[in-house]
């Protein structure tokens, strides 16, 4: 089987200066992309030298503890959708308050927001639960985070696409999808820096647009690395470079697990990734379609369940990033797969005919 290395993220622009703490918000329907862009948010402000925080949705940890909500009475629903609206104020805060501490710039990413919840009852009960907290919609809406990006569910525009296999707590079907990506995106209409992206291009170039709306409304200059037509080469040299020959720069150490599978169009992948000892960990699948093309999925998952994965084909690397120009960023890695060799992964623009 022919194994391919590829790296996970585009990197290193500039940071803005001084350190900021920004605070996005990654909402929709089901199956809209939430947990793989926010992996590869994650690694490319990481590739920036940023701290990245990643918040939980706090929905998926209480469905997957058991609860069915198709089971729950009307007053069940109101009593769990305040327990949850509490539960994830209260998750978001302990991010947001490691956030303050951090010296360097912050971004926390979470996975819906305090407005989410609104999208699962209807506007009577929800005006009850923030009367009860002593909230309002201001306050959670405009006031506490930077940015909203929705994400429309595959079930709008790439029906093709649609599962729910990545998340083993959700169980609807394209009409409630496609019901529940209209409430979230009513709920957090109003929001100062509310950007919406839809399917009307690929997955891949989907999670692009997420990169550089983020980009954009943080002021960092990525030059054409974000648009559709950008290409990572990679490319065999003799020799590592000498450290001199860079800028400022960054060490990861990375180790890639490719699993087995019975399907020959399907590809999984653990990684490991990391600065002296602390440690971040994703899985993703490829999936080649019966037309040609390749779709991608990415997310963060615990230590606990990389080493409950860890097993067979291993590719260790120790990477080094750095800005080799506005626009053109080379990353360096040493791979270990049966033996040393030298990989560099150029970032450039292709331009057609």
């Amino acid at each position: 089987m022919m194994m391919s290395l590829q790296s996970t993220a585009f990197q290193r622009p500039s940071s803005p200066s001084p350190p900021v703490v920004y605070k996005v918000v990654l909402t929709g329907g089901p199956c809209g992309g939430k947990s793989t862009v926010q992996a590869r948010l994650s690694t490319w402000f990481e590739n920036l030298g940023w701290k990245v925080y990643r918040v939980p949705e706090t929905a998926t940890l209480l469905l997957g503890g058991g609860v069915r909500f198709n089971e729950l009475g009307e007053d069940t629903v109101e009593e769990f959708q305040e327990n949850l609206l509490k539960t994830l104020l209260q998750i978001e805060q302990v991010f947001f308050d490691l956030s303050k501490d951090s010296t360097t710039s912050c971004l926390v990413i979470c996975d819906r927001g305090a407005m989410d919840p609104s999208a699962f009852v209807n506007p009577n009960t929800w005006e009850r639960i923030l009367k009860k907290l002593g909230k309002n919609n201001v306050q959670l809406r405009d006031g506490r985070y930077d940015q909203v990006i929705h994400l429309v569910t595959a079930a709008v525009g790439a029906e093709a696409f649609y599962s729910l296999e990545n998340n083993t707590a959700r169980t609807e079907g394209l009409e409630l999808a496609r019901e529940l990506d209209a409430n979230a995106a009513h709920a957090w209409v109003g929001h100062p820096y509310y950007d919406v992206i839809d399917n009307s291009t690929d997955f891949e170039a989907k999670c692009l647009r997420c990169l550089s709306v983020v980009c954009t409304r943080l002021g960092i200059d990525v030059g054409d690395q974000l648009m559709p037509q950008s290409k990572r080469r990679k490319y065999l040299i003799r020799k590592m470079p000498s450290d001199d020959k860079f800028g400022k720069f960054q060490d990861f150490d990375v180790v890639q697990n490719y699993l087995t599978s019975g399907d020959e169009d399907v590809q999984e992948r653990l990684r490991k990734r990391g600065q002296q000892g602390h440690c971040t960990f994703m899985v993703s699948r490829r999936t080649r379609l019966s037309d040609g093309s390749v779709i991608e999925t990415r997310r963060q998952i615990s230590e606990r369940e990389y080493q409950c994965l860890f097993r067979t084909f291993c590719c260790r690397q120790t990477r080094q990033d750095s800005l080799h120009s506005n626009s053109d960023v080379a990353s360096f890695a040493i791979v270990s797969i049966s033996k040393w060799t030298c990989i560099k992964n150029h970032a450039t623009k292709d331009v057609k005919d």
